[in-house]
């Protein structure tokens, strides 16, 4: 239930920021590029394991923590270094649990990191 209500968190924050916010071309790019990312990284999964594999990483704990907190850094920070600094933490917990997903034989939903 917790990714499943992390996925709808995600989805409500783009569908409802991106069109108020005035984003420059190449953070749609990377946005784009973390999305593509993270469905191949799920197609990937559930092709090994038969199962949908999201993973409970620390970077991905990390990522839902900063997309939760985004609307209050929005309006107290510079959103170009708010945007930056979230999408470096999406794209590293994107990479790495692709990274997980290419590597483990079995999977671990609970697993903390690529270096547990």
């Amino acid at each position: 239930m917790d990714s499943i209500a992390d996925f709808i968190l995600v989805s409500v924050m783009v569908v409802v920021f991106i069109p108020l916010i005035s984003w420059e071309l190449w953070l749609i790019y990377w946005i784009v590029a973390i999305a593509i990312i993270r469905l191949v990284s799920l197609l990937i999964g559930f092709a090994k394991y038969h199962s949908v594999a999201f993973l409970h990483t620390y970077a991905n704990k990390a990522t839902g923590l900063a997309l939760f907190l985004f609307p209050l850094f929005y309006h107290v920070a510079n959103i170009t270094i708010v945007a930056v600094t979230l999408c470096s933490i999406a794209s590293l917990s994107a990479i790495e649990e692709l990274v997980i997903n290419l590597k483990e034989k079995d999977l671990d939903k609970n697993i903390r990191s690529l270096f547990y």
